[in-house]
C-alpha cells in the first residue's frame, strides 16, 4: 500500500496509474483520510465490498430472526397489529 497526503493528491495522474491501493493522510491533522482505488482494481474492489456487505446484512437478519425467537407470542395473546 501506497501512504500520500492531501498535497499529492493534485497529482492525479500519476496515482490513477498506480496499481496498489494508496492510503491519503493528513499530515497537519495526524490521521488518515481515506483510501484511492486505482481503476485497475476497481473490479476485484466491487466484489469485496459486496461480499463485505452480504455478510453485515446477513448477520443483521441474524440478530433480528433472534431477537424474534425471544419475544414469542403465546397462545391466544395479542400482537401489536403489525402484518
Amino acid at each position: 500500500m501506497i501512504r500520500v497526503t492531501l498535497a499529492d493528491l493534485r497529482r492525479s495522474l500519476e496515482l490513477s496509474e498506480a496499481e496498489e491501493v494508496i492510503a491519503v493522510e493528513d499530515r497537519r491533522r495526524k490521521k488518515e483520510v481515506g483510501y484511492f482505488i486505482p481503476i485497475s482494481l476497481e473490479k476485484e474492489f466491487r466484489k469485496f465490498l459486496k461480499e463485505v456487505e452480504q455478510k453485515q446484512r446477513a448477520e443483521k437478519l441474524r440478530r433480528v430472526a433472534g431477537a424474534q425467537r425471544k419475544d414469542v407470542i403465546p397462545e391466544g395473546g395479542l400482537d401489536e397489529g403489525l402484518s
